[in-house]
């Protein structure tokens, strides 16, 4: 019974997509007509009655229907994402009695980790190098203004440093710092682990407070997930426009094709290689969390669906899932680093440096590392871009304008990086849980 209401949870939301999209170019469509037709007053109206974000400057007296439906939805979700993650990872290390094992797991998931990370570089820097070569990246930016501000640069080691915070306080105050919220909660746990009886209020009340986030979990993902599916994807669509798309429609259609092989391909394979599972069940169960991520561009608001999905459908254990999917959501983003790639490849083409093999080499290990510094949040693999470029030394005046440039389109691309970033979680929980024998084949397996 359990597995037909997700099936049916599934299907509402690949039709709320389906819908969302039909609508939503429906809209691209009319404010291009309208635009075209000096009637950009029209499209004023309609984008600040549906779409308008009323966060916005001078957005003062738009109601924005859309916008808020969307952000309600993804706040709601936002709002439990340090507290399970917290409750989850410390009720994990305090079931581990085994030091050794949970030394294991821990190796088991950064090497899932890395290797997925490895070939998804490999396969973006092999696929940027090609089309680079073929003269295809390239993009007129003499005439491109930035749309939002340029990012500060900063050092990616400073990741490393922020691990540790230096005032709890503030850390379970904002979601920008999962990794740390991570760091403390294996600490509690592994503490409290060590203690034994003498620590039993704190379990419980871990244990009871994890058991409130799923059922809110599970009443705003099945009853609100779908009506916000289609409010953020139509909305999307809406406000994007044609003209944003045309300058780099070659660096848009490559990195998405780039995500898309990777995600079909690369993660069946390595579920079917590395858990000799069938890889067709895991992607059959794991499609709604990558349509969850497309819609919502957020990993962190998609952890939650992504939790439940892994442990209910695909037989992992709650322990292992627990640890290594908020972990994942904060260092393991396979398509943001794709993405980097192959943006930075762009740019430079498109600035007039010349990039050598090498340079993609180095390219690809510092959007390595920059992408683990990514917020699991939506746009922000654009935002850390910078720190790519300003680490190769790609800085000119054509550099900032086509980096401008991605900031512009790179909205659906940031989508499917989620999609990316979370299914790769996923497939790392599976591969790992079943070389621990911590994976029930009879769930996984079921139809």
């Amino acid at each position: 019974m359990k597995v037909n209401n997700n099936n049916r949870v599934a299907i509402k939301m690949a039709i709320a997509l389906i819908l969302g999209l039909v609508v939503g170019i429906g809209c691209l469509l009319l404010r291009e007509n309208l635009m075209a037709n000096g009637n950009a007053d029209a499209w004023t109206k309609i984008n600040n009655i549906l779409f308008q974000d009323i966060s916005a400057e001078g957005a003062t007296s738009a109601l924005g229907i859309f916008y808020i439906i969307g952000q309600l939805f993804v706040n709601s979700l936002q709002l439990i994402i340090v507290p399970m993650v917290f409750t989850s990872i410390a009720l994990a290390m305090c079931k581990i009695s085994d030091t050794k094992k949970l030394g294991r797991i821990s190796f088991k998931t950064i090497s899932g980790f890395l290797v997925t990370s490895f070939f998804a570089l490999a396969l973006a820097g092999i696929i940027g190098f090609i089309i680079k070569n073929l003269g295809l990246f390239t993009a007129n930016v003499d005439n491109v203004t930035a749309q939002v501000g340029v990012a500060s640069s900063t050092n990616p080691l400073l990741v490393i440093v922020n691990v540790i915070p230096n005032n709890i306080i503030s850390v379970f105050s904002k979601n920008s710092e999962v990794l740390a919220v991570v760091f403390i909660a294996v600490v509690t746990g592994l503490c409290i682990n060590n203690l034994g009886d003498k620590i039993k209020v704190l379990k419980t009340v871990l244990e009871e407070v994890n058991s409130i986030i799923t059922v809110f979990l599970t009443f705003v993902i099945t009853k609100f997930g779908p009506i916000a599916i289609f409010v953020l994807i139509t909305r999307t669509f809406a406000i994007y426009g044609v003209e944003n798309l045309k300058p780099a429609l070659v660096y848009v259609v490559v990195t998405i094709i780039t995500l898309l092989l990777f995600l079909v391909f690369g993660y069946a394979i390595f579920v079917a290689v590395g858990a000799r599972l069938n890889p067709f069940k895991f992607v059959k169960k794991i499609g709604k969390v990558a349509l969850f991520g497309f819609s919502t561009s957020s990993s962190a608001a998609t952890l939650p669906l992504n939790t439940k999905t892994t442990t209910e459908e695909l037989g992992v254990d709650k322990d292992i899932a627990s640890f290594i999917l908020p972990l994942g959501m904060t260092v393991n983003m396979n398509g943001t680093a794709i993405m980097q790639v192959i943006a930075t490849i762009f740019i430079a083409s498109s600035a007039g440096y010349d990039v050598t093999i090498g340079n993609i080499v180095v390219i690809s290990l510092i959007a390595l590392i920059a992408s683990v510094g990514t917020p699991a949040a939506p746009g922000a693999g654009a935002i850390i871009l910078f720190t790519v470029l300003s680490g190769m030394g790609y800085n000119n005046d054509g550099a900032i304008l086509a980096y401008s440039l991605i900031l512009a389109i790179n909205r659906p691309i940031e989508m499917l990086v989620t999609s990316l970033n979370v299914v790769g979680d996923a497939a790392t929980s599976v591969v790992v849980a079943k070389s621990e024998g911590m994976l029930d084949e009879k769930v996984y397996n079921a139809d």
